[in-house]
């Protein structure tokens, strides 16, 4: 009897463990590809079409984090004239 528990147990922890190995796998794999997109966005910017944009800190923790939409933002103040 104990040892079906433990086997039971272990089975649990390996399902929960895999389960969150592939959430965290499929969430870097969204931050890389975000990052990789948003960095190939601003570089078309600033060599296209003229813009300035800074590439550091405050460009691409959110050009990871929200992909395309955080750099037509960030186009968009530098529009207004807002620095980066």
């Amino acid at each position: 009897m104990g040892e079906a528990l433990l086997i039971a147990l272990i089975a649990i922890v390996l399902f929960i463990v895999f389960k969150l190995g592939r959430f965290i796998l499929k969430l870097l794999f969204g931050v890389i590809a975000n990052s990789i997109l948003g960095l190939i966005a601003i570089f078309a910017f600033n060599y296209f079409l003229g813009f300035s944009i800074p590439i550091g800190y405050a460009t691409m923790v959110p050009t990871a984090i929200f992909g395309l939409p955080a750099v037509g933002t960030l186009v968009i103040l530098r529009f207004f004239g807002v620095p980066l």
